[in-house]
């Protein structure tokens, strides 16, 4: 059975609670057996990545250089920058978002395009995202979804 893809996108530069957040998220997703993406960097990334790797799961980051934080399982090295960010939503069956700033948003704006569903945690208020309230309804929301495809 094939391990479905979450990522989980927010700011690098993030606050204590949005990484209490997206601890949460990671540690939730690799319960589920699912495999956590992110951008590999710090904030609410590296946060999600260490609750996915203290709870045992498997983490991949796509990165937009050469190095990620030091959680990933598995590093992809794009050499792109921002541009990346297509790259992690595309790649992903659900996208969590945790709060976060323009990057987050345009993350966001690529997933509901290509129809990729997004649960939101005290993030941008945009039609078509799905608003959760706890890490728990969203990781919950995602892998239902992902069940569903």
């Amino acid at each position: 059975m094939r391990r479905y893809q979450i990522a989980v996108i927010g700011a690098a530069e993030a606050k204590e609670w949005e990484k209490e957040l997206a601890f949460s998220v990671g540690r939730l997703i690799a319960t589920e057996g699912c495999i956590l993406l992110t951008g590999g960097r710090g904030g609410v990334m590296e946060a999600a990545s260490r609750g996915a790797s203290e709870a045992g799961g498997f983490v991949a980051g796509i990165v937009p250089g050469s190095e990620g934080n030091e959680y990933l399982d598995l590093i992809v090295k794009t050499q792109m920058g921002q541009a990346r960010n297509v790259i992690l939503v595309e790649s992903a069956d659900a996208v969590i978002a945790v709060s976060g700033s323009y990057g987050t948003l345009s993350e966001i704006g690529v997933s509901l395009r290509i129809g990729t569903p997004v649960f939101g945690i005290k993030t941008w208020d945009i039609p078509g995202l799905i608003s959760c309230q706890t890490p728990e309804e969203a990781v919950q929301g995602a892998v239902e979804f992902c069940k569903s495809i």
